[in-house]
């Protein structure tokens, strides 16, 4: 145990350097199954539902997660450096109070992914057993109760579910693809190089890219038990590989389904796709996909829960236990169950939203984060003075937040979605390229606000703070 009072009653939040351990490894399987979802088969199918063919999604599809991954492995290396979950380390940026913006910002990432979750595991249920209603609502509460009880068993009990789900999917994934390659016939419009369609490809790239940057917000959560000389260099390319692989593999697997049955929602078209390769395949790639389903909503549920916890903290110390766990769980499990029911019956429009909504709101977050750890910083901070309230940091950071409003606000006449489209969206035929101006302005602006903030003496404050904090 640390000689430190406040992080003692923060130890669900601070790994110590006495109870790091692991291989780093251990992380590619960790996002591989957190792709290997029925969720992340869906993001797959956006381009073709839009026009798109199959050739200019699937490029869309790989060059998408091959950008978003790229960020979300960065995140995942701050975990062994400083031992915190994700969020928290957003307080050196935009202040003790301040940071509960981007608090929000997750909130509305594990609770909206978990609602389409129980949507999409229903539909898989239904296809399963037809007895089941599609839109059933006593099966949104039995899933959500299900991942609800792994998030309460706890992190290593997830983390074990999560390795033997990969290899399972693995196994699943290669007999689809090479009986894909072998057996499926598309019409030649499917692979025509000049069906290319702005608005279909640029959804769908963006939309994959979304999505392995949703990762980002807790990606560090599960790297911080990682012994502390555990290399930035490893745990990037191990994450990274995990989840581009993952992400790609299973989100091709939505775009093959969805050209092969087009009219079907995603869980018919995936089952009856791989049961026209193998018969019966369909049934065990749904349950395979179904059950890393209820690990990854396990994964959600948790991060909220912590998310909560902290955002209670903020107002007044809370210390953790059993009781206060449960409680923030089941006001988790209760808002994402409520939308669900609101959504199923809209899925695939309300999930593209979800999607755009969180890219829109992740990608400033991104790139002052980064920038932070990376170039301002250079992952010094104080571990102490990120809990302290009156402390180094501030409760408010003029810097991070106005950054964080200037890289939102430029990108809003780029929005395209189906509750508002900007002006340069319009006139670019709906085509969305906010992130691709969001993250450079955001990054900018940050970077130039700590120009006159002096770095060195920050370091020397943040050493002298945490003096003594050793196991």
């Amino acid at each position: 145990m640390v000689n430190s009072g406040f992080i003692e009653r923060r130890s669900i939040d601070y790994v110590p350097l006495a109870e790091r351990h692991g291989k780093v490894w251990h992380l590619w399987p960790v996002w591989f199954s957190g792709d290997a979802n029925l969720a992340t088969l869906a993001v797959g199918v956006l381009g073709i539902t839009l026009g798109g063919n199959l050739l200019w999604t699937a490029v869309a599809v790989i060059a998408g997660c091959a950008f978003g991954t790229f960020f979300m492995a960065f995140h995942s290396t701050q975990g062994p450096q400083l031992g915190l979950p994700q969020m928290i380390q957003s307080r050196p940026q935009f202040g003790y109070i301040g940071a509960l913006l981007v608090w929000a910002v997750a909130l509305v990432a594990y609770i909206g992914f978990n609602a389409f979750n129980q949507v999409l595991a229903v539909q898989a249920l239904h296809q399963l057993w037809p007895a089941i209603a599609p839109t059933s609502a006593l099966a949104m509460i039995v899933f959500a109760v299900a991942a609800l009880g792994l998030a309460a068993i706890g992190y290593d009990t997830i983390h074990l579910a999560q390795r033997g789900i990969a290899y399972l999917m693995i196994a699943i994934l290669s007999v689809f693809s090479v009986g894909a390659c072998l057996l499926l016939r598309f019409p030649a419009t499917q692979w025509d190089a000049g069906g290319f369609r702005a608005v279909p490809f640029i959804a769908q790239l963006f939309a994959a890219a979304s999505y392995q940057l949703s990762w980002s917000i807790y990606v560090s959560d599960y790297s911080r038990y990682l012994p502390r000389d555990v290399s930035v260099r490893s745990s990037f390319w191990w994450t990274y590989l995990g989840a581009f692989v993952g992400g790609t593999w299973m989100m091709l697997v939505g775009t093959i389904a969805a050209a092969s049955n087009p009219s079907m929602d995603v869980a018919a078209a995936m089952q009856r796709t791989a049961d026209g390769i193998v018969p019966g395949l369909g049934a065990v790639l749904l349950l395979g996909a179904l059950l890393g389903l209820v690990t990854i909503s396990a994964l959600n549920f948790y991060g909220a829960s912590l998310t909560l916890l902290s955002v209670a903290d903020t107002f007044g110390a809370v210390s953790s236990g059993v009781g206060k766990r449960m409680a923030s769980l089941l006001v988790a499990a209760v808002a994402a169950t409520a939308i669900a029911l609101r959504s199923s019956s809209d899925f695939a429009t309300r999930f593209g939203d979800l999607l755009a909504l969180l890219l829109y709101l992740f990608t400033p977050w991104t790139a002052i984060n980064l920038v932070d750890f990376y170039l301002v910083r250079h992952a010094h901070y104080s571990i102490r003075e990120i809990f302290n309230a009156d402390g180094m940091y501030g409760r408010w950071n003029w810097r991070g937040l106005t950054a964080y409003g200037l890289g939102f606000a430029v990108m809003i006449p780029f929005f395209s979605t189906g509750m508002y489209t900007g002006p340069i969206a319009r006139a670019l035929g709906g085509a969305d390229l906010a992130m691709l101006v969001g993250l450079p302005v955001a990054a900018t602006a940050y970077y130039l606000a700590c120009r006159s903030m002096d770095v060195d003496q920050d370091r020397l404050r943040a050493a002298a703070a945490d003096a003594g904090l050793a196991p």
